[in-house]
């Protein structure tokens, strides 16, 4: 200090110090000058984009609008998905703007534009009024809120996919900056131009992030679409074989069908069913081509054409029977016989009998006379909800044939024999374990059970004995004095078979 008063400055130092402050002073003028100008620039650029960008969206839009009115089914749920992001954005981009309008007018106040466009405002370079109105105010936490919300909102379209999550979560960041919050970093000791023209880039983002979600959205309208390389008509009949009387049924389809869309289904030139079911009577056999064509529209709304063409057979009623075991049915005995129709399910297979019982089991059919003479057997086919007759025949009744007789007994190693003319001890003659039985023996065709009534035993001075169905003690008695080569003789042998007649068999010679 005390140099200071000891050298005081000269007038001449004094003018140089002033004109040195004055030029520093008009230095730091002319760049906030450039600065601000810059400012100017950066937001008008930003505009000229919004501009774009909501000409592509509303291209985007009326675009929508007609795949919907094409094809509703397909496009509609996407379509509202679509407005409701055209909702969200215009909330938030028309409060940026109301944001913008009203710093502009606490820094203009009558000479404010409602426009906001950084070249109209006077007060470009106030420090104050953008930090005054988002913090002191309060509208900067509800601006804050909006743009997260608005983020949220966005990312949650693309759950699956974190790129895509990440990039709007930056661009609509509100994050603190350096450790500064974000209103303040934003707001705080920025030049009006400055804040209006970030508020016009947040602008810009929500029309340039609604395109893309936008045209996300129609892009899903084709995402379960089926991609091929060519359309072709199918013709899928319930069966190619009918029967004369039957009906005729097959399903007509596109090879890729859309769901969504309803084609129309012409054949020989007449339209059928919007379904595509094709019927016919069919009162003649033979073969049987017809073609024709499916009509759709395609998405350019321009109507696609894809011919077709197929055959049907219909032949004469017919039905295979087949007796299992014979050529002939014996009464009093399961018969058994395949029987199926060509073309008809078993179960829509119905056998009836004239003068005989019938039951299934398992795939066969079991068939008992109940007269004499013949039987008839008609097959019928359930065929559209009606039976109809598909064939049959008559079959010859017989009785089933006589049995043999044999002399049923148990050996020394407790095996069961049977004979009709053999050499046995009188021991085993005697036993509790001999009887007279009727059987077809070992070379049977068919089953059947036969009970003995009664039969005769001839004495040794050639009496006949009491008639009897089992040897009866005066019988053995008999046997008893019988000796050594000596002959037995079982005569007048009756049995009864499952058909309730009664046979005479041949008899039985046994020799001790």
């Amino acid at each position: 200090m005390s140099g200071a008063k000891n050298c005081p400055e000269t007038p001449r130092q004094k003018m140089i110090g002033m004109m040195y402050l004055v030029l520093t002073a008009m230095l730091a003028l002319n760049v906030s000058s450039d600065i601000l100008n810059g400012f100017t620039m950066v937001d008008n650029s930003l505009h000229t984009t919004i501009e774009s960008s909501e000409l592509r969206n509303k291209n985007l839009y009326d675009e929508f609008s007609d795949l919907n009115r094409l094809n509703p089914g397909k496009v509609k749920e996407w379509l509202e998905q679509a407005n409701l992001v055209r909702t969200k954005s215009d909330e938030l981009y028309n409060y940026l703007q109301d944001f913008k309008v009203k710093i502009v007018k606490m820094t203009d106040k009558d000479e404010a534009n409602d426009s906001a466009y950084v070249y109209q405002i006077i007060g470009k370079d106030n420090l104050d009024k953008g930090y005054d109105y988002a913090v002191n105010m309060g509208n900067g936490k509800i601006l804050k809120s909006k743009i997260d919300e608005y983020k949220n909102f966005l990312v949650g379209f693309f759950q699956n996919n974190p790129t895509k999550q990440k990039m709007y979560q930056t661009i609509f960041s509100t994050d603190n900056k350096n450790g500064v919050p974000w209103i303040d970093a934003t707001f705080e000791m920025m030049p009006l131009s400055a804040v209006v023209t970030i508020l016009t880039k947040y602008q810009s983002d929500v029309r340039s992030s609604e395109a893309e979600v936008v045209q996300y959205l129609k892009g899903q309208t084709d995402v379960k679409d089926f991609r091929v390389n060519k359309i072709t008509a199918l013709v899928v009949p319930n069966t190619p074989y009918v029967l004369k009387g039957g009906k005729y049924s097959a399903q007509i389809v596109l090879s890729a069908v859309d769901s969504t869309k309803k084609p129309e289904y012409f054949v020989g030139g007449s339209k059928i069913n919007e379904k595509g079911l094709y019927e016919i009577m069919c009162n003649k056999a033979g073969i049987f081509p017809y073609s024709g064509q499916i009509k759709i529209q395609g998405n350019d709304g321009e109507i696609n054409s894809y011919p077709f063409k197929s055959e049907y057979v219909v032949g004469e009623p017919s039905a295979t029977i087949s007796n299992e075991d014979l050529n002939v049915v014996y009464r009093g005995i399961d018969n058994k016989f395949n029987i199926s129709v060509p073309g008809i399910a078993s179960e829509n297979v119905n056998v009836r009998v004239n003068g005989g019982t019938i039951r299934k089991v398992g795939d066969r059919y079991i068939i008992r006379p109940t007269q004499d003479g013949e039987i008839n057997i008609n097959v019928y086919a359930t065929i559209e909800g009606k039976d109809q007759r598909m064939g049959g025949g008559a079959y010859r009744v017989k009785y089933i044939p006589d049995p043999k007789s044999f002399l049923q007994y148990t050996d020394a190693g407790g095996v069961i024999r049977q004979t009709q003319d053999e050499t046995l001890t009188k021991r085993t003659l005697l036993s509790d374990n001999i009887s007279i039985v009727a059987s077809y023996g070992e070379d049977e065709l068919i089953k059947a059970n036969f009970n003995v009534t009664s039969f005769t035993m001839v004495s040794p001075n050639g009496m006949d004995d009491v008639r009897s169905s089992k040897f009866s003690s005066r019988m053995k008695s008999y046997i008893n004095n019988l000796e050594g080569g000596d002959y037995l003789i079982i005569k007048n042998i009756k049995a009864v078979g499952p058909d309730g007649k009664t046979r005479t068999l041949s008899p039985i010679q046994i020799q001790i």
